[in-house]
């Protein structure tokens, strides 16, 4: 035995407490003797006692007053009685009276062990379940704390949270919740879903997260209306011990003063663009007026200036153009009208117009087109998507370089690509590259100007019209950028 059980063994004969404990420590018990009840109980508020052998008949304290000390005080600790043939009928009382079995003298050494042996499994099974229902109270009072932790967070959350279980009922949520769904009052937990929300968007994406047709650890981000607010609810499936689906659980927060001021930004942006375009346009029209010698003949040096001037109010002219389109793509006007249209038709005419500012700056111009079909797109934001692509890589590809532009059909989409032989871009910077204002430092383009909202612009446009775009690079090699726009079906 790795923990020794302890056998106290109160006897007055000398010649029974050492048969006991010859016995017992042969078979790995640790024994403990007294002559007399008193020195037993004495022994018993010391040590640690597993198992009792009580005889009945002693002087000074018997077996039956030990007993009736011990049974209330140590009622956790097996009495076995030792007896003698005359007083079976006392010990069978004694264990009426609490103690756990008997053996008679004389002792049959198979039988006293068996019955030692038997106390011993009662004893450990009886510490074993103790040791098992502390524990559980332990966990069941972390379980609880937690739970009230968990519960208090929970409840102090600004943002509303709702947890469902498999059949869509709402089994848990916050005051916030309510708040922001303008429900007065408490409702009492489980409850239809349908009771609060009328929303059938976040219906459907809940049912899709509990059928298990989205990942496990996918996200799902929609913005809903309830009554005049804006939320955006974020829903994840909530998973079981075995990983299973068990519910989903919804966080959902008021993006309500957010809406309101994007939208007062748009118009801010709208209204100062289209303050300033009006009179840059009345600038520049009176300067190519000056330009072109219409108001009297001028000198090369006035030419000179006003040239550099046109340019500049060209710039801010682009620069405004590119902040309407930015404004458009974040309201969702990026698509006006959506048509078919016919991919290779449009590359045609940017090369056509791309060509004579390529050659000019020694830059190969070149397309390929194979097995095209009609997409169904705005005219205006692919043709927009085509001009910014390839003057971009017109403008950094170095002087004897090549833009390839390349369009084949994919099945149920069109690939499109528009590669450059020019200065690359950094594996660190290709992240930012479709951020709104970032421009690509490198020493090589410095002379190269813009306003950094290009390429945000292209990313709005072809995601507007259900596309998806992506762009590898090698610096000092080349850049592609990779377009992927649905056809037109036969069913549409």
């Amino acid at each position: 035995m790795d923990d020794k059980v302890a056998v106290l063994v109160v006897d007055d004969e000398k010649v029974v407490r050492d048969g006991c404990h010859r016995v017992l420590t042969g078979k790995g018990y640790e024994v403990l003797m007294a002559e007399n009840g008193e020195v037993a109980i004495g022994i018993l508020a010391k040590e640690n006692v597993d198992i009792i052998l009580l005889d009945l008949k002693m002087p000074v304290m018997s077996g039956e007053e030990v007993l009736e000390q011990v049974c209330p005080v140590y009622p956790e600790i097996p009495v076995i009685i030792i007896t003698g043939h005359g007083t079976i009928d006392t010990a069978v009382e004694c264990m009426k009276k609490g103690a756990y079995d008997f053996i008679t003298k004389p002792f049959q050494i198979d039988q006293f062990l068996l019955t030692i042996n038997r106390a011993a499994e009662k004893r450990r099974l009886e510490q074993k379940t103790r040791a098992y229902e502390e524990e559980k109270r332990r966990n069941l009072y972390d379980l609880n704390l937690e739970k009230s932790r968990l519960r208090t967070i929970i409840n102090c959350m600004a943002n509303g949270v709702m947890v469902t279980n498999r059949n869509l009922e709402v089994v848990l949520h916050n005051p916030a919740l309510m708040r922001l769904l303008e429900i007065p009052g408490e409702v009492e937990n489980p409850f239809s879903l349908e009771r609060i929300f009328n929303n059938e968007s976040l219906i459907t994406t809940l049912k899709k997260i509990q059928s298990g047709e989205s990942h496990k650890e996918e996200f799902i981000s929609q913005e809903i209306e309830a009554g005049s607010n804006v939320i955006r609810a974020i829903s994840a499936p909530a998973l079981g011990p075995e990983g299973d689906v068990v519910g989903t659980v919804t966080v959902l927060e008021d993006i309500t003063a957010f809406k309101q001021l994007d939208e007062m930004k748009s118009d801010f942006v709208n209204m100062v663009a289209h303050e300033l375009r009006s009179p840059l346009v009345s600038i520049r029209q009176q300067n190519s007026v000056l330009l072109e010698g219409l108001a009297g003949p001028l000198e090369k040096k006035q030419k000179e200036f006003l040239g550099r001037g046109v340019k500049k109010i060209d710039a801010l002219l682009e620069l405004i153009n590119d902040l309407l389109d930015i404004a458009k793509i974040e309201a969702g006007r990026a698509v006006e009208h959506r048509i078919p249209i016919d991919i290779g038709k449009v590359i045609e005419e940017t090369v056509a117009l791309m060509e004579p500012r390529a050659k000019e700056q020694g830059v190969s111009l070149s397309y390929t087109c194979d097995n095209l079909s009609p997409v169904q797109a705005d005219p205006k934001s692919i043709e927009e998507i085509f001009n910014n692509l390839v003057s971009n890589a017109i403008n950094y590809s170095p002087e004897g370089g090549q833009v390839i532009i390349s369009a084949k059909g994919l099945g149920e989409y069109m690939e499109i690509k528009v590669s450059d032989t020019g200065v690359g871009i950094d594996p660190e910077e290709l992240p930012k590259i479709f951020d709104k204002f970032y421009r690509v430092k490198h020493p090589k383009t410095r002379q190269v100007m813009g306003t950094g909202l290009g390429l945000a612009i292209v990313k709005g446009a072809v995601e507007a019209n259900h596309g998806k775009i992506d762009v590898e690079s090698v610096p000092d090699t080349g850049t592609t950028f990779r377009i992927l726009l649905p056809v037109i079906t036969s069913d549409e």
